[in-house]
């Protein structure tokens, strides 16, 4: 009987660390109940020399997800510019370093997906 309840046991916490797992990692969308992030902290993207000799200009999509404690988690790039000389990845090293107040649902800090777009003009 004993192996049995330790059996189970084992098997309550594995569940429930699942449970914690997927609440964790749970993204929202905007709209509706949830509110958008709020930029508390922009950075801007660094130009290579390489893209500036070549005259590249023009526009990174970015899809990114900002935690519940307002820091940049995953950064994908839905739209690239450039990946021969390095602006979509700087535009992805730039967005890392953003921070925001949360968005929220009923109050409460959550996960939010948002898109953000980063330009690369040559004045």
């Amino acid at each position: 009987m004993r192996a049995t309840t330790t059996a189970f046991l084992a098997a309550a916490v594995l569940a429930l660390s699942f449970v914690g797992v997927a609440a964790q990692d749970l993204v929202y969308d905007p709209g509706k109940d949830v509110t958008v992030p709020e930029v508390v902290k922009r950075v801007n993207a660094r130009y290579t020399e390489e893209a500036k000799q070549n005259r590249i200009e023009g526009n990174v999509g970015l899809e990114v997800i900002v935690k519940d404690d307002g820091k940049v988690g995953d950064v994908k790039v839905t739209a690239s510019l450039d990946t021969v000389y390095g602006l979509d990845q700087e535009a992805v090293k730039a967005m890392k370093q953003w921070e925001f107040k949360p968005g929220t649902i009923k109050g409460r800090p959550v996960a939010v997906r948002v898109h953000v777009t980063m330009s690369f003009s040559l004045r």
